[in-house]
């Protein structure tokens, strides 16, 4: 059986609203120690809006890290304080894709790193969506548009989505879809 490491200190480098940077000393199961360094980001969620059977809400926006606007992707963001990963999805939907969702499907939960990143990510499927607009975020700017399904399922096999959320969240669906369970 593989032994945990143990930490032994830790030590905040860096810290703004969506993520912490710290710094740990661990000890290894030989008794050795490393310095690891872990960014921290809580937990997100995203949903996968279907507009009807063969139709699905995505959103582009700029994206910083990649330098692009291109791309397209599923509603995602943060889950905030004291919210339930359902509450956090239904307002990033409002906020992102204009729509609320009178039915929400879990799909998956999953760590979006395996390694230095913590962050625990929960993917849902939502349909028979009703109008509803809340307020994006100050830092996001939206394009949205309504793509038939299969035409994304191909956007994620020729690796032009590339977000994990929404390719784990397409890729889910297209499976449920085709054993008769979406």
């Amino acid at each position: 059986m593989i032994q945990p490491w143990k930490t032994l200190s830790t030590r905040e480098i860096y810290k703004n609203k969506w993520m912490r940077l710290r710094e740990d000393i661990a000890e290894l199961p030989n008794g050795n120690t490393t310095l690891y360094g872990v960014c921290e980001f809580g937990e997100c969620v995203g949903v996968l809006p279907f507009v009807d059977e063969d139709h699905v809400i995505l959103v582009r926006q700029y994206r910083y890290v990649h330098q692009e606007n291109h791309r397209w992707e599923m509603p995602t963001g943060g889950i905030r304080p004291g919210e339930t990963p359902e509450d956090a999805a239904q307002r990033e939907l409002m906020e992102e894709g204009g729509c609320r969702a009178n039915e929400l499907l879990w799909i998956s939960t999953y760590h979006t790193s395996k390694s230095i990143c913590h962050e625990t990510a929960h993917l849902y499927l939502g349909r028979n969506l009703l109008r509803a607009e809340a307020s994006p975020d100050e830092t996001e700017f939206f394009e949205r548009a309504v793509l038939p399904f299969q035409e994304v399922v191909q956007m994620v096999a020729r690796s032009e989505i590339r977000d994990s959320m929404t390719v784990i969240a397409v890729l889910h669906a297209a499976r449920l879809r085709a054993v008769g369970q979406w």
